[in-house]
């Protein structure tokens, strides 16, 4: 491999090395496969580029439009020409991914998800540092400055992460610039021809390029990088004070749990008390299930898990991509009759909610757009800007059946589960935690602790159900609630849930709507009278457990009720056990809605119906690099003459031959090329002419004068040397003369012959002569072939004829 070879790969390596220190920020990160086949893209033409060889802002230019032809195609081929070249929609288009990227970057916490703008940021980041990085290493020969933008690939990872990369990415960031430096060492070591280190060892003749002492230098280089490393890490671990910068160990994303980020999103809290007070009740959401009762239908939102005091607040958590199936409920035993179904739900185009409602447990969601999955809340929370306007999806759920046994003979909870589900302030009232251990008094169990707090709350403490009542804030909340005995489901819910945590038994509040009331059709309507909240309380082998305080408001679950068997009664409306499957596929609007309110989306939900499972977020691996070599292909396709002809004229004007032999074919081979390029010019070839006479047309044709005129005559002269004389001199500079002619008909053209000449030379022909003799050949070798196959078998067949004669 050449120097230049060498060099330009270990800068493609040394990118991707820094890039590396991106991979603990996104997940998944096939984005960085992606990108090394885009940078070996541009490496590659870089390469070919140099090679041709193309002025070195060309080069540039030339690997910075392949870029941008590559980035259309893998982002915006949608709004390009023809898919590939970037036009005015598809600028816009990469404004809007850039610009959802950044805020993609203040949204999410670490690891965020692979969105479209944030890929592209990655992507088009690394492509960017790539192009410097071979831009200063490669095309200008300068290494050492190519460590700023390497430095900065890596400096916005470590910063991003709060310094989190950690030493593990440190470590071959920098050994990817040190292999760039050592690589051009080298190149330029092999340069100073023969070098002289000392005494050469014993039985050696001297000292040569690459090979025994030659490599002293190198060892040294390489030892030096290795304990500059070395002392950069032990540094790191030396000085605490640089526990926080490039190499730090903090940081990492907020939140607990695992998965590819969080969501910062709106409390769905703060709009409750709206939706509960709104003079006209406004249907929001239709369902169907197979459930054989709707009474537990509850559609939950989302579960707050965090309490301050005197609000409860949804924790920053990781999300992911839906899973086909959703993991097992925490803490559900096996031991717990279950039973699975499916609800088919259909989301008014007024109703914009972050939030996918849906039955608790769900086990499978089929729903397209762009949703996540948090799993630590079992929710789905949408991404990019998506809502349920209008939304139609379908839910696979569990309805768990507890007894009221399993229930007060649950262990105790995980200690992790116990730790997080039972923190309360410090400024906490007094009389919360006294009024949670007066109500529960005689309690055995939390079960009959939790069941002493609904029934305090619902029944026995002489409460009033009021949506009137301010919700409040501040640590006196809770206890301006306990002593009012006023509010609606919000107080209820807190309180409760406070006040368990305050008992040492887990719990959070979940946010939704009840099951809502009979429709048509067999549907279920659910209105914004409906929205709802409720304590969650965990009980092991059970898992998250529904309870209901709220006074007049859903319905106490079956478990809570003593002398009720498990199942309890059906709630007023009972859709068939088939109803969601065969589900209408027409939509049904009420009779009285106008045209404008169906434009506007005021006129309720649609009949539900099933719809297909959320596709993956882009496009595969194979199918982006399918596009990749499509758009190659494209794109070298039109220059396959130029490239062909830029080949043939280095190979043409190579190094002068060392042997006689070799410097006529030389000669010979450079008064070719000098027909080819006056051909490309317009002066066709006229092979009957005589060097000589052919060199005067040329110079006469291509109005050549001074050195390119004395240039063509020449080489004219060092031709018919070869071809006549006894003895013949061997020219010099004959490749040097070829390039004077070239620029001399090309001076001498206009901009559209030069072009021409370029991009879609006339000689190129040759490569059509060459291969249709060549298929004359085949096709003569193929016929003489069948010709002697034939004539033995005639022969093998006269033999046998005769035999039997």
């Amino acid at each position: 491999m050449s120097g230049r070879g060498r060099l330009a790969l270990c800068a493609y390596a040394a990118t991707l090395m820094a890039a590396g220190a991106m991979i603990p920020l996104v997940d998944p990160w096939v984005w960085l496969l992606q990108a090394a086949v885009l940078l070996a893209l541009v490496a590659g033409a870089g390469a070919l580029a140099r090679r041709v060889p193309l002025a070195r802002p060309l080069t540039v230019a030339a690997q910075a439009v392949l870029a941008l032809l590559m980035l259309t195609l893998v982002f915006t081929r949608e709004q390009a020409v023809i898919g590939l070249l970037p036009g005015p929609d598809a600028f816009a288009r990469f404004g809007e991914l850039l610009s959802t990227g950044s805020q993609d970057v203040g949204r999410y916490a670490i690891p965020a998800p692979a969105t479209d703008g944030i890929k592209l940021m990655l992507i088009g980041g690394v492509l960017l540092i790539g192009l410097s990085v071979d831009a200063l290493a490669v095309t200008y020969r300068s290494a050492a400055p190519a460590g700023l933008p390497l430095l900065a690939l890596y400096s916005v990872a470590a910063g991003l992460s709060g310094g989190g990369s950690g030493w593990w990415w440190f470590l071959p960031a920098a050994s990817g610039y040190l292999l760039l430096l050592l690589a051009e060492g080298r190149d330029r070591l092999s340069q100073w021809g023969r070098v002289f280190g000392g005494a050469p060892p014993r039985g050696a003749a001297g000292f040569e390029p690459g090979g025994g002492a030659a490599r002293a230098p190198l060892r040294t280089g390489r030892r030096i990088g290795a304990a500059a490393l070395g002392v950069a890490l032990a540094a790191h671990a030396a000085f605490p004070a640089l526990g926080s910068g490039l190499l730090g160990e903090d940081g990492g994303g907020s939140g607990t749990g695992t998965g590819g980020g969080t969501i910062n999103a709106v409390n769905p809290v703060v709009t409750l008390q709206d939706s509960l007070n709104q003079p006209e009740s406004r249907e929001w959401l239709k369902y169907k299930t197979n459930a054989d009762a709707t009474g537990d239908m509850y559609l939950r939102i989302m579960a707050l898990d965090q309490f301050d005091g005197g609000a409860w607040k949804f924790s920053v958590r990781k999300v992911t991509d839906i899973p086909e199936r959703l993991p097992q409920p925490e803490g559900l035993g096996s031991g717990v009759g279950t039973t699975e179904i499916r609800t088919n739900i259909s989301a008014a185009g007024a109703y914009k909610q972050g939030w996918l409602p849906m039955p608790y447990p769900a086990t499978n969601v089929a729903v397209d757009g762009n949703w996540r999955f948090d799993p630590a809340r079992r929710t789905i929370v949408g991404d990019r800007g998506q809502t349920t306007g209008g939304l139609q999806y379908s839910v696979t759920s569990l309805q768990v059946k507890p007894t009221a046994e399993q229930l007060a003979g649950a262990p105790k909870a995980p200690a992790s589960v116990l730790e997080e589900y039972t923190k309360v302030p410090d400024a906490l009232p007094a009389d919360v935690p006294a009024t949670a251990l007066r109500v529960t008094k005689g309690a055995a169990n939390d079960y009959e602790r939790a069941v002493k707090l609904q029934d305090w709350f619902a029944v026995d403490g002489g409460f009033t159900y009021d949506t009137q009542v301010e919700s409040g804030g501040g640590a006196q909340a809770i206890s301006r609630f306990l002593k009012n005995k006023e509010g609606f489901c919000i107080h209820f819910s807190f309180s409760m849930a406070a006040m368990a945590r305050t008992l040492g038994i887990p719990a959070r509040v979940a946010v939704g709507f009840t099951p809502g009331s009979p429709a048509t059709g067999g549907a279920m309507s659910v209105s914004n009278q409906d929205a709802h909240a409720w304590p969650e309380l965990y009980f092991e082998g059970v898992g998250w457990t529904r309870f209901e305080p709220t006074p007049t408001r859903g319905n106490a679950p079956d478990y809570t009720r003593a002398s009720t068997p498990s199942g309890g009664p059906s709630s007023p409306a009972e859709p068939e056990a088939s109803a969601s499957v065969a589900v209408p596929v027409a939509p049904s609007q009420s009779s009285d809605c106008s045209p404008q309110e169906r434009r506007l989306g005021e006129c309720g939900a649609q009949a539900p119906e099933d719809v297909s499972v959320a596709g993956g977020g882009g496009p595969s691996l194979p199918t982006v690099l399918l596009w990749i070599a499509v758009g190659a292909g494209v794109l070298l396709v039109p220059l396959l003459p130029m490239l062909w002809r830029l080949r043939v004229r280095a190979v043409r004007l190579g190094s002068d031959g060392r042997t006689p032999e070799e410097a006529a074919a030389r000669t010979l081979t450079t008064w070719l090329e000098i027909g080819d390029t006056a051909w490309d010019h317009g002066i066709l070839p006229d092979e009957s002419l005589s060097p000589r006479r052919a060199a005067a047309r040329i110079v006469r044709l291509g109005r050549l004068e001074g050195e390119p005129a004395d240039s063509v005559h020449r080489v004219a002269h060092a031709v018919e040397q070869i071809l006549y004389a006894p003895r013949p001199l061997p020219g010099t500079g004959l490749a040097e003369d070829a390039g004077r002619i070239r620029a001399g008909l090309s001076a001498r053209a206009g901009r559209g012959a030069r072009l021409r000449a370029l991009f879609l030379p006339r000689s190129a022909v040759r490569v059509v002569w060459a291969s249709s003799e060549r298929w004359s050949t085949l096709t003569d070798r193929g016929t003489a072939a069948r010709r002697r196959i034939t004539d033995r078998w005639l022969a093998q067949v006269r033999r046998q004829s005769q035999q039997r004669g």
